[in-house]
């Protein structure tokens, strides 16, 4: 089907709804994001662009600015938390050339990406809150808070965690609590950092850190296994004595970053189903879902902006090849869904290994550590079914 001149409303200017919009607008598209926010401003902390993520920069032609405003990084490297001794390092360097793995701030991806699409001629409709979606009729219909209604023949649901258009396609859901909590942060960054991922492991917790914006900051997320509940939510603060006191048996090193965090987020951590439903033909058009609207997924494998970006060009090159929405919109799941799935519980198997305690953590990292001297590029190896899928490659 040609997308020339085809009105599309994406909800959300988040990663994967901005990298949709510019790359349906690059095929002719005109779309138009729907911001429940006044502004794109700096929110959030930092993260991590895998070369799975960074190929589809690459080919919506923003390489240049990925680069400008990332880190390229160097390595993973497991630590034992109470100690400070490593345990094992994935070399990064060991990817094929060109396949980059990069750390920046949400908000520099979120501002390159935003820039990305309004040159390719995307609107951006701020404060525009979305009070329901309906898929009753012929064609989608968005209707905003204050009773502003929007006809649209193809929505995109890039709204996020607790998404109107996924629960207009797969009705509610209520997501498991995984009695974890993640505090996010960002510190000055000491001179000369490393371009390491570190991930300092305990028993019920881990704390992953890596150096942002040319070394100047420090990303931190801290992650505790505790009874008490906490919201799913990215706008609640804490105070940083609780995250303090959860990594206190850690090593000089956490606790010294810990002691220069002054307001930390905190955030629930649940556990939500890959959506059933991912789209639904409608007339000569439809709907679909992509980034967390989808398939939200926990933070233990950095992944949540990378299948995002793959989400996004997926679904643009298959409403641009394939004959009819119907056809491109079955094919968009057919071609995403197995693969999120697989990530979603990958993420899940990490959070277990991170926390072990008593004799199978002791079991486990001595496994590591032989693991790392007699087989280096085996770790890393584990995830080549991740990082060398280039969804730009070829038609799905």
């Amino acid at each position: 089907m040609s997308l020339i001149g085809q009105p599309v409303t994406v909800i959300g200017a988040g990663v994967a709804g901005l990298a949709a919009a510019r790359a349906l607008a690059m095929r002719g598209a005109q779309v138009t994001v729907l911001e429940q926010a006044d502004a794109i401003r700096e929110v959030g902390a930092g993260l991590q662009i895998s070369p799975n993520g960074a190929c589809v920069l690459r080919a919506l032609g923003l390489q240049g600015a990925l680069d400008a405003a990332s880190i390229r990084a160097a390595a993973v490297q497991l630590v034992d938390g109470p100690t400070g001794d490593p345990v094992t390092r994935l070399d990064l360097a060991r990817l094929r050339p060109g396949q980059g793995y990069h750390f920046l701030h949400r908000a520099d991806l979120i501002a390159l990406l935003l820039k990305g699409a309004e040159e390719a001629g995307v609107t951006l409709r701020l404060l525009s809150r979305i009070d329901r979606v309906d898929l009753s009729g012929p064609h989608p219909v968005v209707t905003l808070e204050g009773g502003e209604r929007i006809e649209t023949p193809l929505l995109i649901g890039a709204d996020g965690l607790h998404s109107r258009t996924r629960a207009a396609l797969n009705g509610s859901e209520t997501p498991f609590f995984t009695h974890q909590v993640a505090w996010r942060a960002v510190i000055p960054c000491e001179a000369e950092a490393s371009p390491l991922a570190e991930v300092h492991m305990g028993p019920g917790r881990h704390l992953v850190s890596y150096p942002l914006r040319g070394g100047t900051l420090r990303n931190i997320v801290a992650v505790e296994e505790r009874a008490k509940w906490a919201e799913e939510s990215w706008t609640l603060r804490d105070d940083p004595m609780d995250l303090r006191l959860a990594f206190a048996g850690f090593s000089p090193r956490v606790r010294g970053w810990l002691d220069r965090v002054e307001d930390p987020w905190l955030w629930g951590l649940f556990r939500h189903a890959v959506a059933q439903t991912w789209v639904r033909p409608m007339g000569q058009g439809g709907v679909a879902l992509l980034g967390d609207a989808a398939h939200p997924t926990l933070p233990f494998l950095a992944q949540g902006a990378s299948m995002g970006l793959e989400d996004a060009w997926v679904l643009a090159q298959c409403l641009a090849t394939h004959d009819s929405p119907a056809a491109a919109l079955a094919a968009y799941q057919s071609a995403r869904k197995p693969r999120t799935t697989r990530i979603v519980a990958a993420a899940n198997t990490n959070a277990r290994a991170y926390h072990l305690s008593g004799l199978p953590r002791m079991i486990g990292h001595a496994g590591l550590r032989a693991l790392g001297r007699l087989a280096p590029g085996t770790m890393l190896s584990r995830f080549d079914w991740l990082y060398d899928h280039d969804v730009t490659a070829s038609p799905p």
